[in-house]
């Protein structure tokens, strides 16, 4: 696709749909990285939960591939601020989620702006019969490429729990205070139980959040910040809301329900156990998924290993808390802050040891920092009174601690 750009033509000449907002920005940054050998290309995200007309005056400037979400696409297309008419190459990401989300209608008329002649390419970790053929409508007798998984899953140890359906948040719990994993993703089948465990899981002390369609933007941008520098101890999510979430280093996966899909089972487990890592996988099964279960053995062309709940212990006498709180600085990209002023400020004047500061992100307007939980509190009384870069910024801390 880089390759058949023409850098001279500054409109849009290639198209990537992606189902989420975290998916479009982590395509559009590897994009930007393996773009830099080309000289002068320019790459320009367009995702809802930002301003539209930002965007338009981007647009207007003129680029050569736009990454974006398909509702924000066509909201661009029909204020005319966005013109495929010399578009060659057209990219649906996560295909199958794009449709199951309910955006093919979208991707309907998104395509039908595009050039007939043009190259158009599905990237899905699933490709079901009914999306092959709805997907039909966009492909002209299409080459199939299948791809071997990135994670081994020799390297995962699966374990199922029989359990009773009103013990279900009660298992969840006992789960993570016996294997007291760093960090946990937990997959439900609805947006109900989600909000559901974080509660039962907060109520115990444990480091919970909830990532689901409900959240406004900056929300679920922060929460995955926590997640992803080890603020937050356990993440539950529908299939939907953790698509296209890329998680480093992850301890475990919960499947607090059964998924009646079995590709969708391998592709939870297979967040863990990435690259040379160990993969811990727990899934609890009530009487009633017993045969989604059976299924998935039958996929797996192996015998499923089954545990005794009732047989795990606590490994410590405090709940499971995450080592890390993460402090939010009302200042960012606008104010030209980089993480070497942070970080500065945090070992100077905020007087923390470099071990005692984690991971920093910085957006265009907030920064956020992950600091050892255990100094948090008055490594903040230091930091409200010290400048950054010359100035003082507002500063607070994304929980009570």
């Amino acid at each position: 696709m880089l390759q058949k750009l023409d850098a001279t033509r500054l409109t849009p000449q290639a198209l990537l749909l992606c189902p989420t907002r975290e998916l479009a920005d982590q395509v559009a940054q590897e994009l930007r990285r393996l773009a830099r050998q080309i000289a002068n290309v320019k790459i320009l995200t367009l995702c809802g939960g930002a301003a539209a007309r930002p965007q338009a005056e981007s647009l207007a400037r003129g680029t050569h591939i736009v990454v974006g979400t398909p509702g924000r696409i066509q909201d661009h297309l029909e204020r005319g601020s966005l013109d495929l008419s010399g578009l060659t190459t057209l990219v649906l990401d996560e295909a199958d989620r794009m449709v199951d989300m309910g955006f093919y209608d979208d991707i309907v008329a998104i395509a039908s702006h595009c050039p007939a002649k043009r190259q158009t390419l599905l990237f899905s970790a699933t490709y079901p019969d009914n999306i092959r053929k709805l997907s039909a409508r966009f492909l002209r007798n299409p080459a199939e490429v299948k791809v071997e998984a990135q994670h081994d899953a020799s390297r995962i140890e699966q374990i199922f729990y029989e359990i009773d359906p009103d013990e279900r948040l009660d298992a969840v719990a006992r789960l993570l205070a016996h294997f007291r994993p760093v960090s946990t993703l937990a997959f439900c089948n609805t947006k109900i139980r989600s909000h559901d465990l974080v509660e039962r899981l907060q109520a115990e002390g444990i480091s919970a959040l909830a990532l689901n369609g409900d959240l406004e933007q900056r929300e679920r941008d922060e929460i995955l910040i926590q997640f992803a520098n080890q603020s937050c101890a356990v993440l539950v999510a529908t299939d939907v809301a953790a698509r296209g979430l890329d998680i480093q280093n992850l301890g475990a996966v919960i499947n607090v329900d059964v998924t009646k899909d079995t590709e969708v089972h391998v592709h939870r487990i297979g967040r863990s156990g990435r690259g040379e890592q160990k993969g811990l996988a727990l899934s609890l099964c009530s009487p009633d998924e017993m045969r989604w279960a059976n299924l998935i053995e039958q996929y797996q062309g192996a015998p499923l290993t089954w545990g005794d709940l009732k047989s795990l212990r606590p490994k410590a006498d405090r709940p499971l808390r995450a080592p890390m709180v993460t402090l939010c600085i009302q200042g960012g990209k606008k104010d030209k802050l980089r993480p070497g002023d942070l970080l500065g400020a945090l070992t100077g004047d905020g007087g923390l040891a470099f071990e005692q500061v984690g991971k920093i992100n910085i957006t265009e307007f907030n920064a956020y920092v992950a600091l050892d939980r255990k100094i948090a509190k008055q490594a903040f009384s230091r930091l409200s009174n010290s400048n950054i870069k010359g100035r003082r910024f507002r500063m607070r801390y994304l929980e009570e601690l």
